[in-house]
């Protein structure tokens, strides 16, 4: 049973960041782990659904999210939510006190926040409520509170806090241990796995700032009221994380620790996805002499295993990866190899979300690309034009209508409409329903960046 009785208000802060690699190729800088539907929903919801329960969140984001943050929201009928777009990554410290300096300066110093990653995965959320339930008491009281997660096994990912055995005061942090040295904190029972998971009074929190980091207390000072200027000061920030700026350099009678066995997992490799689902996830599989092998795959596709043990299959539209359990933590030298080839695959998916709904690649030849895009109810496509390709459109679902050269065409299913190259045109949906339709690109040259806007519902012109 959970203690949190809602009657207390902790703003739920979640900072999603980071690009999560390692659950490549899922995972993608374009379309990164807190997003994927790695269980039965994205990390990301599960987070800002939990959340919800103490109070109305804030995300920290990636200026680059904002368009999965906004979809995200909007699947989850929440628009009462505070975003603040992060124009470049400067680590979580500067995240931490932007958001700190801005409720202290709304008048919201007193209030208690609970900085929360977005891409980890809490199954018991009764422990998790019932810690973040005693981390806002001693908070109250002025202390800044890391939540500890009790280990069930020697890790040497993780880094360590060390808890006073008689009190919840936090003697030290440890950095990631050898084998050796973790098996020994598991045996003490008073080092508990650092999450990254903090409770704090936000007034509490930008004194630290003020103490500790002078200097980034004097940038995040510059802030305006209305954020207009946070390009320019973030462009001044260090790249350094909160725990290194601020966490380590608390004293015992600063920093407290509240133990929480809540089953948590950083989902940090796709062994710890395996672990989490327990055996195949989703699609149909069979084995043959072979045993505890796991897939991560697509839902109309079989998948067999003959004389194989113990593998890891993840297959997306464009990319099959396989890889031993126990290895998985190397994935991330294949986003390497990646990388120094130029790779596409690194970045992008088949399939990209956009503020008026999404599109996914079908083909992509030399002579033409092929196109499914999707546009949201009573969305429109910004009014463009390419010089380097024409389009066919083929409506399939729906109905809207398109402007070309500021003609307006009515369409629905079965529609069909030429744009020639350098036409002006957009697609606009004028229905409570999705509309969609086929595109196929007839040219020299696909890229996405042969386009010119005259007019953008999102100002990207």
């Amino acid at each position: 049973m959970s203690l949190w009785s809602g009657g207390s208000v902790v703003i739920p802060a979640i900072l999603s960041g980071g690009s999560g690699t390692r659950l490549w190729p899922v995972s993608r800088a374009n379309f990164p782990k807190q997003f994927c539907d790695l269980f039965d929903d994205s990390l990301q919801s599960l987070t800002i659904k939990r959340s919800l329960k103490l109070g109305t969140p804030w995300i920290v984001t990636g200026a680059a999210l904002k368009t999965l943050t906004e979809a995200n929201l909007k699947d989850l009928h929440l628009q009462n939510v505070t975003t603040i777009y992060e124009p470049v990554a400067k680590n979580t410290a500067p995240a931490v006190a932007v958001l700190a300096y801005v409720l202290v300066q709304r008048g919201m110093g007193e209030e208690i926040v609970g900085v929360f990653p977005s891409d980890h995965l809490i199954q018991n959320t009764d422990a998790f409520y019932n810690a973040v339930a005693e981390a806002e008491v001693l908070a109250q009281k002025g202390f800044v509170v890391t939540l500890g997660i009790k280990p069930d096994h020697p890790a040497t990912g993780y880094g360590y806090i060390q808890k006073d055995r008689s009190s919840n005061k936090v003697l030290k942090f440890h950095e990631k241990p050898s084998f050796e040295t973790a098996e020994k904190f598991l045996a003490s029972g008073d080092f508990f796995w650092n999450a990254g998971m903090f409770i704090f009074k936000a007034k509490t929190m930008l004194e630290k700032f003020q103490k500790l980091q002078p200097e980034i207390y004097k940038i995040v000072s510059q802030l305006k009221a209305d954020m207009s200027n946070l390009n320019e000061v973030y462009a001044q920030f260090p790249s350094i994380s909160i725990d290194y700026a601020v966490m380590e350099k608390l004293s015992s009678d600063e920093l407290a620790c509240i133990p929480a066995d809540m089953a948590w997992s950083d989902v940090g490799s796709w062994d710890a996805v395996a672990q989490v689902n327990d055996g195949q996830h989703g699609p149909k599989s069979l084995e043959v002499k072979g045993h505890d092998n796991f897939v991560f795959g697509r839902e109309n596709k079989m998948y067999s295993f003959v004389g194989t043990d113990d593998l890891i299959v993840v297959d997306t539209e464009d990319a099959l990866m396989v890889v031993k359990k126990g290895e998985s933590q190397e994935v991330k030298q294949v986003v390497e190899a990646l990388q120094k080839q130029g790779s596409s695959l690194v970045k992008d998916h088949v399939f990209e979300k956009r503020p008026w709904g999404a599109f996914e690649i079908l083909r992509d030849t030399e002579h033409f690309k092929s196109k499914v895009i999707t546009v949201n109810p009573m969305s429109q496509l910004s009014y463009q034009s390419h010089s380097k390709r024409a389009e066919h459109w083929i409506i399939t679902r729906g109905e809207g209508e398109v402007v070309l050269n500021d003609q307006v065409i009515p369409v629905k299913a079965g529609s069909h409409v030429y744009i020639p190259t350098q036409a002006k045109h957009r697609m606009r949906n004028t229905s409570e329903t999705v509309l969609e339709f086929v595109e196929v690109q007839l040219g020299s040259y696909f890229g996405e960046d042969d386009i010119v806007r005259y007019q953008d519902d999102y100002k990207r012109t």
